[in-house]
């Protein structure tokens, strides 16, 4: 065990390995800052580039889809890398490949090039968003990993809050390239710190041939997952038959995956490990969640524009109220975590969300603004201490040779829930509304009302659907451990 150092004024300094693995949480935590920071900071700038380059909004979207897309379809493959070839390299080569391609961005002369940026931005930001997951449980100790997590968490949480806000003022005093440019002195940093403070060999106990990397099953996984976000993101919910299409041919790519998975020696995702009760259960449950949450976003300013009649501003501020809560709470799901257990505070935050959803779905109007952000105040307590809490349950149960994979696929869930609940969430409150035909920027203050109250049932519902496999988890998870102390008494 690591003793505390006295220095020579006589305070107490805590042991180098802790001091260590502080500053290699720093270098996680800046990781996990500039990969959401990407992500929410670009859509603010849409306006601006559709000007400058006398472009489309259906041609600038790909700005930010092109980044979205390459995280989706890349992150497991990222983090299976990581396993095979080490994440400090993988890690610190993701680091570096954002920040060169943030460069790029902001250099580009034309749209397409600044397209093909963002898919580079990207894919630096799936290998950030795999790996970090992954170090948690080589460079924290077993019972500070909620508390980890849930710095994490917080980070996350910071800068998709930053993003809109923070882009709008670099676009007013210095243009939108500068929405990109930012990101390089903060990448640099990331980069010294990581390359100063995380481990140099991974604490990996499975030995992989590293000239097996399963490249058919990525190549099928990424085409599958492009297919699938594609079909929940073009047409902004109003489905189609490019969308039904879409779908099919996901549906088919991921037959095609799972039998190329059960005939190569060294597959891309063992099909086997979904066996774990646990982990799959994990993973439903953080997609689920994901889908509910977006609903506060999708639906959210339609019911405060039109349903409690706010102006813009007021609109953003009281919008501001769910992102504040998640990064505050976050901070304490991680010590909650820790203290009482993940299964248990991953119960108590689905039954927080519950609860919350259900307030949502009440849509009191004579409550005002109160009422909405008392409910969704709840709902996002709920959400950080379930996601802070989930991630420590599998992390730290995982097999050290899996933590990459592992790692990307809890991130995979979650990127698949948002753009499943984008699409959904709105779909069903345009058709709640029953005045999608007049556009649903036109709705009266009941139909807003009427809309957000189908939404939040639905989303109560899945809500409680993550409950129920939450508590089949918690039981598992019972019951192994009395196994595992009556064997100890034997």
């Amino acid at each position: 065990m690591a003793i505390a150092e006295q220095n020579r004024d006589g305070r107490v300094s805590a042991p180098p390995r802790m001091q260590s693995a502080r500053w290699a949480l720093a270098s996680l935590s800046l990781a996990t800052l500039l990969s959401s920071l990407g992500t929410s900071i670009a859509s603010v700038g849409l306006p601006s580039l559709m000007q400058n380059f006398g472009a489309s909004f259906q041609s600038v979207q790909w700005v930010v889809l092109a980044y979205l897309l390459a995280i989706t379809t890349l992150i497991v493959s990222a983090g299976r890398l990581a396993d095979m070839f080490g994440r400090r390299p993988l890690l610190l080569g993701g680091i570096a490949l954002f920040t060169s391609a943030s460069v790029l961005c902001g250099l580009a002369p034309t749209l397409w090039l600044l397209i093909a940026a963002r898919a580079m931005q990207g894919l630096g930001a799936a290998l950030m968003m795999a790996l970090t997951l992954a170090f948690v449980a080589e460079t924290v100790a077993k019972d500070r990993i909620g508390g980890a997590m849930g710095l994490l968490g917080a980070m996350s949480a910071i800068g998709t809050t930053l993003g809109p806000s923070f882009g709008g003022l670099l676009i007013t005093g210095f243009g939108w390239r500068a929405i990109f440019l930012v990101n390089v002195p903060l990448g640099v940093l990331t980069f010294a710190l990581a390359w100063r403070a995380l481990p140099a060999h991974s604490k990996t106990t499975r030995q992989v041939d590293r000239g097996t990397f399963d490249i058919v099953g990525t190549v099928l996984l990424a085409l599958t997952l492009a297919v699938y976000a594609l079909a929940m993101t073009l047409g902004r919910g109003n489905f189609g038959a490019l969308n039904i299409g879409l779908l099919v041919a996901a549906g088919i790519g991921v037959f095609l995956f799972a039998v190329a998975q059960a005939r190569v020696k060294n597959p891309l995702i063992q099909l086997a490990s979904f066996r774990d009760l646990q982990l799959s259960a994990s993973l439903a449950m953080s997609l689920v969640v994901a889908t509910v949450m977006m609903a506060t976003l999708v639906v959210a300013p339609f019911y405060l524009s039109r349903g409690l009649g706010l102006d813009a501003a007021t609109v953003g501020l009281v919008l501001s109220t769910g992102p504040l809560v998640s990064t505050l709470s976050a901070l304490v799901a991680g010590r909650l975590t820790d203290r009482f257990g993940a299964h248990r505070m991953m119960v108590a935050g689905l039954l927080s969300l519950s609860t919350g959803t259900f307030l949502l779905s009440l849509a009191m109007t004579r409550l005002g603004i109160a009422g909405y952000v008392v409910a969704i105040t709840v709902t996002c307590i709920g959400y950080a201490l379930f996601q802070t809490s989930n991630n420590a349950a599998v992390m730290a149960g995982v097999d050290a040779g899996q933590r990459g994979v592992v790692s990307g696929l809890l991130n995979l869930s979650r990127n698949l829930g948002l753009i499943t609940g984008a699409s959904l969430m709105g779909a069903i409150f345009a058709v709640a509304s029953a005045e999608g035909h007049e556009g649903i920027g036109l709705l009266s203050s009941e139909a807003a009302a009427r809309g957000m109250q189908v939404t939040f049932q639905t989303a109560t519902v899945l809500a409680l659907a993550a409950l129920f496999l939450a508590l089949l988890s918690a039981r598992a998870e019972f019951k192994r451990q009395r196994l595992v102390e009556i064997s100890q008494d034997l």
